[in-house]
């Protein structure tokens, strides 16, 4: 009995996993973050095909992923409320979280034994179904270690086998399943498990920025190089190391920043990249959103430039400089995403956006998967 079900239970998670695979034909995303100020019911949904939810939490203790108590009213309606503006828009609940205390320890605990990673499994697909979620986003950042990213592997493995499973039982549609990954497809030199990313995952988010800011560096530059000279720190380089690695152009998404970073020049008149700074400037860390940016640039007739070379905006005003994508780097990204054959791109975060001008930048970008969305092309004939 045993040696008839497992070839039918392998053909079964084939067919499922193919099936999501050839229905994901793009992906133009974003991450909407609980603390950002911006309410669920201002979201323009219609800019994009999928919307991530951050963030769930997973419980140290029972390894299980939950939902604060604050965030569960907004977490219950995620959904409903981005599908009344786009019915189409999926959404994924993400877990976990760059800035999210020891989430990554947390990450790593229940990855490394088998009974921790069911528990974690089985309480994200419940949860999922619970708050009426079209998929679940994996944010671990980051396995430091060849064992973390082996168990990274089984991880993406199981769940993978699970969803198909629930979906068999249920009937119901098989869940979406993304993870949020470094850049390239080595986190300094450790090794991502590329085969079962490419069997377990639909699709990856490659973070392709934070790569220059106040807290690492004490020089200007460009926080999401898209091409960067004589250096790894770029998204093509990210990219193209994932693609060597093994892994499909179409299960890459590019993702690029709606934020910036603000240094303090060392001396107002070196003022363009790579330039000595003294600290961050605007706020603690230096980051700041792309709103802000903007009133920056007008309250302060700020001097803005766009570089080609780096694909990356930048302006300043006295000692105060700002690296950050603006709708000429948004738009090169975009174009670059289409031309390399990508899946698609994602931004973090919606909450930082200026009234939605970078999202619809690149959703004007992307093009044709606008469209058959008739709020979508009246919103971009009309600003």
């Amino acid at each position: 009995m045993a040696a008839k079900t497992l070839p039918r239970l392998l053909c079964l998670l084939l067919l499922l996993q193919l099936h999501s695979s050839a229905a994901q034909s793009v992906v133009r995303a974003a991450y909407w973050y609980s603390d950002s100020g911006l309410s669920i019911s201002d979201i323009n949904s219609t800019l994009f095909t999928h919307l991530f939810c951050a963030f769930a939490d997973l419980d140290s203790q029972t390894n299980e992923v939950t939902i604060s108590s604050a965030n569960q009213a907004q977490f219950s309606s995620f959904t409903q409320t981005v599908q009344q503006k786009n019915p189409s828009v999926r959404t994924l609940l993400s877990i976990g979280g760059g800035g999210n205390g020891s989430i990554a320890d947390d990450f790593a605990s229940m990855a490394s034994q088998a009974s921790s990673r069911a528990t974690f499994i089985d309480s994200s697909i419940s949860l999922a179904r619970t708050y009426n979620f079209n998929g679940l986003d994996l944010d671990w950042e980051y396995p430091d270690s060849t064992d973390k990213m082996t168990n990274f592997g089984l991880l993406l493995t199981e769940l993978r086998a699970a969803v198909a499973n629930e979906s068999a039982q249920t009937g119901n549609t098989t869940l979406l399943l993304s993870a949020a990954v470094f850049y390239s497809s080595d986190y300094y030199t450790i090794d991502y498990p590329v085969n079962s990313i490419s069997s377990g995952l639909d699709w990856i988010n490659v973070m392709a920025y934070d790569f220059y800011g106040p807290g690492w560096s004490n020089v200007t530059g460009p926080p999401a190089a898209l091409y960067n000279p004589g250096t790894t720190l770029s998204g093509d380089y990210g990219v193209t190391s994932w693609i060597q690695a093994g892994l499909s152009a179409n299960k890459i998404v590019l993702g690029f920043p709606f934020y910036g970073y603000a240094w303090e020049l060392a001396d107002a008149n070196q003022n363009g990249f790579f330039a000595t700074t003294v600290g961050a400037a605007l706020s603690s860390d230096g980051s700041v959103g792309y709103a802000q940016i903007n009133d920056f640039l007008a309250q302060n007739n700020a001097t803005a430039l766009y570089n080609s070379t780096y694909v990356s905006n930048y302006c300043y005003s006295g000692t105060t400089w700002i690296g950050y994508d603006d709708t000429q780097s948004i738009s090169a990204k975009v174009s670059y995403a289409k031309d390399k054959g990508l899946l698609g791109y994602f931004a973090w975060q919606l909450g930082t956006d200026d009234n939605s001008t970078l999202a619809l930048q690149a959703a004007s970008t992307w093009g044709s998967a606008l469209q058959d969305n008739p709020e979508t092309k009246v919103r971009m004939n009309t600003e």
